[in-house]
């Protein structure tokens, strides 16, 4: 039932999670099945921008300005951070094209 998400997809972080910075790293806590995840820097900074609700294009264009990282790169591997992030139940997804 989950849609693939897209540069328009909006995202944000889920209530079910608590996080806390370790250095330039995150650490974050899935209340629902008690499992921590760490994220490295760039991780930290998406986590931080999943803060508050999101497209993904908006999360790129942040970290291609943060970052020197190739376009097609950024997308490909935010795009697969967010899936992750998903799957593990740490991220929500809000499109607002559907509604």
């Amino acid at each position: 039932m989950d849609a693939p998400l897209s540069l328009q997809t909006t995202v944000m972080v889920t209530s079910q999670q608590v996080s806390c910075p370790l250095g330039d790293e995150s650490a974050i806590l899935n209340m629902k099945n008690s499992v921590y995840y760490g994220v490295n820097p760039v991780g930290a900074t998406v986590w931080n921008l999943l803060k508050e609700a999101k497209t993904v294009g908006q999360i790129r264009d942040a970290i291609l300005n943060e970052y020197e990282v190739d376009a097609l790169r950024c997308e490909k591997d935010l795009f697969a951070l967010l899936e992750e992030m998903r799957s593990e139940g740490l991220i929500e997804v809000r499109d607002r094209a559907a509604g």
